[in-house]
């Protein structure tokens, strides 16, 4: 299947992208289904970015940092498409080493500036309720700041890896599982010791992922007891805006947790299982925080309106 080319200077490895093994027969439904979710991203984070950007109300700590999710909703996603799209339109399975350790840092480093960002977001929600006064301290000079350390922290994280499996020996014929490039699949596919990039992937996930979910947990908590001790009617009005963020969280790491579990203790389940698993943690995300923020959102979901009911406007003045 997948075949492992040297030459004397360089060793150069082409491996084969498998995606949907097995489901030949349904790759027309679907890449309707994959389709259909890719334009739903693409377009619904594009709003998001649209409605936060011309509409001066929203220009607040809160919907900045929302702005951030969707672009990293957006980047994640545009990450795993060529190799999933180039499948489904030109059954082009191939993928060199160059191609597919990129998209690998890609899809990881995104995956951790989306991590970052939740974190982000709740400490604005933090600061916003048990510390209003300093609110004000959230400029978007800070903003822009704490954006672009989440992008440094994780692409500098991330780095490393393609150089540490630029280096292993890939001595025999193999595919990839997946539609596109993760670190753990290319592991398995190397003869030499991976004790380096097992321990070292292990401190990057501890030391952002893990750190990054403890905090969001804290400062909830912090928020749930604030609330509970002042106990009024604007401080639960003030949570309950907060909850499109939690459902935000719950939507990023309740995937991460199941990927996670089916990797380590679902070798027994079938192949399918862990496709389905890896695709949910990839497009779930992207695809339902702009559905949850502009349902669960009023500001949001009031702006998306009026943007709608002024085209509808524009195109009546136009016909009449």
């Amino acid at each position: 299947m997948a075949t492992i080319l040297y030459n004397s200077s360089l060793q150069k490895a082409i491996f084969f992208v498998m995606g949907f093994q097995g489901l030949e027969d349904l790759h027309g439904w679907i890449f309707i289904l994959f389709c259909s979710i890719i334009l739903t991203v693409i377009v619904g984070n594009l709003t998001m970015l649209h409605v936060i950007r011309t509409d001066v109300i929203l220009h607040e700590p809160m919907y900045y940092f929302l702005a951030m999710l969707a672009l990293t909703d957006l980047g994640l996603c545009l990450s795993t498409m060529p190799t999933v799209l180039g499948i489904f339109w030109f059954d082009a399975r191939e993928i060199g080493i160059p191609a597919c350790f990129t998209q690998l840092f890609f899809i990881h480093t995104m995956s951790l500036v989306e991590s970052s960002v939740l974190l982000s977001m709740s400490i604005d929600h933090y600061v916003a309720i048990c510390n209003p006064l300093h609110y004000s301290s959230l400029t978007p000079e800070c903003i822009v700041k704490m954006g672009l350390s989440s992008v440094l922290r994780s692409a500098l994280l991330i780095l490393p890896l393609p150089f540490l499996l630029k280096c292993f020996h890939y001595c025999c014929s193999h595919v990839l599982a997946h539609a596109y490039c993760l670190h753990l699949e290319i592991m398995k596919l190397t003869c030499s010791s991976i004790t380096v990039n097992h321990v070292y992937g292990l401190f990057v996930v501890a030391c952002t992922v893990g750190v990054d979910s403890l905090l969001i947990f804290l400062s909830y908590a912090l928020i749930l007891c604030t609330v509970l001790s002042i106990a009024s009617h604007q401080e639960l009005r003030a949570l309950n805006t907060h909850v499109s963020h939690m459902w935000a969280v719950l939507l990023f790491y309740i995937p991460m947790i199941g990927l996670y579990l089916v990797r380590r203790f679902g070798e027994h389940l079938p192949h399918m299982v862990h496709l389905l698993m890896s695709h949910v943690y990839l497009l779930v995300p992207p695809l339902m925080n702009p559905i949850v923020y502009s349902i669960k959102t009023k500001q949001i979901c009031q702006r998306i309106a009026k943007k709608f009911e002024f085209i509808k406007s524009l195109r009546c003045f136009q016909s009449s």
